[in-house]
Order: C-alpha cells, then structure tokens, then sequence
C-alpha cells in the first residue's frame, strides 16, 4: 500500500471502516474529500456529528428520530389499528416507497440468533407487546428480513402474539417482478408457491 501523508492515510482508514467499502473506494473518497472546498468538508464533518448528536430513537417505536417521536407515530393521518414490525430502522423505507401501507411501525433492532447470543430480552419487544395491550392495534404485519432469523424471529411473534386475538400477518415472498423463473433459487420459489393467491 503506498504510503500517504498522515491526515490523508488517517481518513482512508476511517472510510475502509464503513460498510461495502475497500482500499480503493476509501482512496477515492478521501482523495474527494482533499480536492474539495473547505466549506464542503465541514458540511460533511457537520452532517455526520448532527447524525451523532441529533438523532436518537423514537421512544414508541424505535425508529430514528430527531425528536421523542418519529414522523410516522405523530402523523395523525397514519392508521393506528395497524403495525408492521421489521428488524432495523432501514426496512421502513422499501415499505414507505410502495405508498401502499398507512399504518405505523416498531423497530426491533435486530432478529433472534441464539448463535450470536440475540435472544427476544435483546430486541423491542417488550415494548410492542405493550403497545398491542392499550387495545387500538387490529393487525400486526411481520416484515422481518427473509433470512433465517428473520423468519425465527416471525415466527416467535406469531405464537406469541395470537393468543392476544389480534390478526397477525406475514409479509409474502416469492420472485421478484421482472425476472426469470429459471433465476430463482429452490426457497424462493418454495415460498412462491405458498403464497400464491387466486387470480
């Protein structure tokens, strides 16, 4: 690797720690942030401690927020009798852009993985569980990740929420529009067909 000045190396090091990104991309970017005006450095070192410093979570849901609530649970016109539970923050948006969901969410911040030592004591759900108690909620969706965990995870709240007489649904899963049945993988297509509907 060849050697950088100090300040310049130190900031390489520092954008290799993010997600999806090597030596070559934390060059680059580092070599952005050097070319770059003053003004626009400190817009961007300004913007990344505003995210540690404003932001926290919101003490209904656990979404992100920049106050106590986020704006989906101070949003009156958002469906209250309805939840959809998924595993981090980042899942709201792919559901947000479909505008086809109006109700509210509850972050667990993460999926049951006994391996990893994440049982149901380390996620949200004491919370939910009280929220479903005050009486207004009629159906929760389980949008957690179609993963091994994901599906644990779903599959713990269903049994344990049913008994509470709510409805309680699963996002469906299947192959995805614009590709070729010859692409999909044996569980992809398993739970296609399990989640057929009539036509």
């Amino acid at each position: 690797m060849p050697d950088f000045a100090g300040p310049l190396e130190r900031l390489i090091v520092e954008f290799k720690r993010l997600p999806g990104v090597g030596q070559k991309s934390a060059q680059r970017l580092a070599f952005h942030v050097l070319r770059s005006s003053r003004e626009d450095a400190e817009r961007f070192a300004h913007a990344v401690m505003d995210v540690k410093d404003k932001l926290g979570l919101c003490t209904l849901c656990h979404n992100i927020s920049e106050g106590e609530l986020c704006p989906y649970c101070t949003n009156p016109n958002r469906d209250q009798t309805k939840i959809c539970v998924v595993d981090e923050p980042h899942s709201i948006l792919p559901i947000e852009v479909t505008r086809s969901f109006e109700g509210l969410y509850h972050v667990l911040h993460g999926a049951l993985s006994p391996l990893r030592g994440i049982g149901p004591e380390q996620l949200k759900i004491k919370t939910l569980l009280e929220r479903l108690a005050t009486g207004t909620v009629q159906e929760l969706i389980l949008a957690t990740s179609p993963t091994v965990e994901g599906e644990a995870t779903a599959v713990y709240l269903a049994r344990l929420i049913k008994p509470l007489g709510l409805r309680v649904t699963r996002i469906a899963m299947g192959i995805p529009v614009g590709t070729d049945l010859e692409f999909a993988d044996e569980v992809t297509m398993s739970k296609s067909l399990e989640n057929r509907r009539e036509l």
